[in-house]
């Protein structure tokens, strides 16, 4: 309750306050101490974002919502707006033009993964065919499959004959991934997938993986990848590197589950979510970037 008090009485009064000695001590506004005294990545660009967020300028508040092709022009709004001397402070747009480009990009981020993850698996269409039947011949190159609806598509962890209504939950998004982890990391994806095909250890290889197309989803949706983003892309994040943090879920899964050695499958929910956790405490690290160093394959 007490904290509660604080933290309104903070952000709607006193850090105005603060924030105005500041400068008057210093001679530079909140945006210029952050881009000069933070580490660039999650420490400048999370601080910033808060200081925009919470500014009583609407010109600043809105550089949250601008478009990439309208960066520069905005960033010339803040300088007007704060009245920034760049002749003394030249790394201030430089700096600041990352924060936003990757602030805003986080946003577009999520709206194209949403609109992957929306797009349903239609057999009629030639690429979402091609996709699927690549990811076959990429985890099984010596084994041909003898039809396109075939009881051999559970050897890589489908559970019925036809794979497309496994991907009801995660659409396009879920193959994309198993397509994407296939295609560039394919010694790391074969490695799982012949420790999900174990006699005693095993799982669903695709199931699990559409699973954790969930988890990476859902840690988008709601903002907790911002730190891993903000600190492996300088500048905005794209499809593919929402691509490259699913290919590291599904990676150290896998290692956590061989790790783990549950009894039987029937306890995938419990280690999924325990999983999910270790996920979560490692992206409240400032300094947390989850890349899977192998075999990169552009």
């Amino acid at each position: 309750m007490l904290g509660s008090i604080w933290g309104c009485f903070y952000a709607s009064f006193l850090r105005y306050w603060l924030k105005w000695f500041i400068r008057q001590v210093t001679g530079k506004c909140e945006l210029q101490r952050i881009c000069a005294g933070c580490k660039p990545g999650a420490p400048r660009t999370t601080r910033a974002e808060y200081s925009l967020k919470n500014s009583k300028s609407l010109v600043l508040r809105l550089a949250l919502e601008v478009e990439e092709d309208g960066v520069d022009q905005y960033l010339d709004l803040i300088v007007r707006e704060k009245n920034v001397k760049t002749q003394k402070d030249p790394t201030f747009k430089i700096h600041l033009k990352v924060c936003l480009l990757q602030i805003t990009g986080y946003r577009n981020l999520f709206e194209s993964v949403e609109e992957l993850r929306k797009e349903t698996f239609d057999s009629d269409k030639v690429e979402h065919e091609e996709m699927l039947l690549k990811l076959w011949d990429l985890l099984m190159p010596d084994t041909k499959l003898e039809s396109r609806v075939t009881k051999q598509w559970g050897d890589i962890g489908f559970q019925g004959d036809d794979p497309k209504t496994d991907f009801r939950g995660m659409g396009m998004l879920g193959l994309t991934n198993l397509a994407f982890f296939s295609e560039h990391y394919t010694e790391e994806a074969r490695q799982v997938l012949s420790h999900a095909n174990h006699p005693n250890l095993g799982y669903s290889y695709a199931i699990v993986g559409i699973n954790l197309t969930e988890m990476a989803y859902s840690l988008l949706k709601s903002g907790a990848l911002k730190p891993h983003f903000y600190n492996t892309v300088s500048g905005r994040p794209e499809l593919q590197h929402f691509h490259q943090l699913y290919c590291y879920l599904a990676y150290q899964f896998d290692r956590f589950w061989v790790e783990e050695k549950p009894a039987s499958i029937m306890e995938f929910n419990h280690y999924r979510e325990k999983f999910h956790d270790q996920i979560k405490i490692q992206l409240l690290d400032p300094a947390v970037g989850l890349i899977l160093t192998g075999h990169w394959k552009k």
